[in-house]
């Protein structure tokens, strides 16, 4: 039996199917973004981007919506396993990142608020152990950002949010938060008025490239394009890259609306591994996976009672105290990580290119992924 997409018609076949010059596996920040700046580069090609899902299937449409790049905690805890030279080469492609992003989409259209954001201290040893190298991780951000002192103490930040049980808090004025479903519709809106379509609910099985194109094994049946770029994060496991790529579930919640909520802006607790914001008056809470790394570093988008229970206890005992919630919503999103945080940006042969391993920051670096990978997919 042929392949069930020589069953479409003419007319759909010259519209979608035939003389790819691109094909780009994945509609999150890194596909469309890579996806849009190919056609830039090269206005004639025809390039079409397939995505398994109706929804992009990893995190782009299912994260909270943080626009960061790193607390205090989660970068010296990343200095003290991996090499000063490149974590600082992370940290400094982050906010690159999130100035393509401005620059791609538009501060006013993603709603992208610069509010700051607050690195929540538990206990005085975790303060003192941020004093104690304070100096050094500012002098480290200006010569990134431009900007002097970008994190501070902040001691008031606990009376200010109605937070207990606290020791104290370290602002970084340069980070904020978005609106995520408002980056993916610009984003998709970017892509499509470029002239480029996006197919949905088509999954690549496996692929196999030679000297004159790529040819893709679908559920579809089979696709050819001169070129094949990668945008998988978390899901690149299940396709035969020889890439190292873990899954990793982030588990999230978001309450019922809050009235008078005095959580406003962004915050970290314990090295980024709890993270949560304001939108609107509900309070959105996501994290919790250092509660059981292994059980965690799965693609299937469930919520499980333990790490949800550990999300709630941080509302109850730091957060919201005081304040009687209601959850209306939980889900969970699949990012991808290794045993660096650096992306994974090269390509596997001549005809074929990969962009993943985002590390949970696919807002920062994804538009920059995204634009690196257009570059060397020529």
């Amino acid at each position: 039996m042929e392949f069930e997409f020589s069953n479409v018609s003419f007319w759909e076949q010259k519209w979608l199917t035939s003389d790819l010059d691109f094909i780009v596996i994945g509609s999150g920040i890194v596909g469309l973004s890579a996806a849009y700046h190919l056609k830039k580069n090269h206005p004639k090609a025809k390039i079409l981007v397939l995505d398994k899902g109706v929804l992009p299937f990893s995190a782009s449409s299912k994260n909270a919506g943080f626009a960061c790049f790193g607390s205090p905690s989660e970068i010296m805890d990343d200095l003290s396993n991996t090499p000063e030279n490149e974590v600082w080469k992370t940290v400094e492609m982050r906010w690159k990142g999130l100035q393509a992003l401005k620059n791609w989409l538009g501060e006013k259209e993603i709603n992208l608020q610069t509010l700051g954001s607050w690195d929540l201290m538990e206990n005085k040893t975790d303060t003192e152990e941020i004093w104690s190298k304070l100096k050094e991780l500012n002098h480290a951000l200006k010569s990134i950002t431009g900007e002097s002192n970008v994190y501070a103490e902040d001691k008031e930040a606990s009376k200010r949010f109605g937070f207990e049980n606290l020791d104290s808090a370290f602002k970084n004025k340069l980070e904020g938060q978005l609106d995520t479903s408002l980056l993916i519709q610009t984003a998709i809106k970017r892509v499509q008025d470029a002239g480029i379509t996006i197919l949905r609910g088509v999954e690549m099985k496996s692929f196999s490239s030679n000297r004159n194109e790529v040819i893709l094994d679908t559920n579809y049946g089979e696709l050819k394009s001169s070129n094949l770029v990668i945008c998988t994060n978390g899901f690149t496991p299940d396709i035969n890259t020889k890439t190292v790529v873990r899954p990793a579930r982030a588990q999230v919640l978001i309450t019922k609306e809050i009235p008078e909520l005095k959580t406003i802006g962004t915050f970290h607790i314990d090295r980024g591994y709890y993270y949560f914001r304001n939108v609107g008056c509900r309070l959105l809470i996501g994290g919790g996976r250092n509660l059981d790394f292994k059980k965690e570093e799965t693609t299937e988008l469930f919520i499980t009672p333990e790490i949800q229970n550990g999300i709630e206890e941080k509302l109850k005992r730091i957060i919201l105290p005081k304040t009687a919630f209601e959850i209306e919503h939980r889900w969970a999103g699949i990012m991808g990580i290794g045993n660096k945080k650096e992306p994974i940006i090269k390509r596997l042969d001549a005809r074929v290119c990969i962009g993943v391993r985002m590390g949970g920051m696919g807002v920062a670096i994804g538009t920059l992924v995204g634009q690196r990978l257009a570059e060397i997919c020529e």
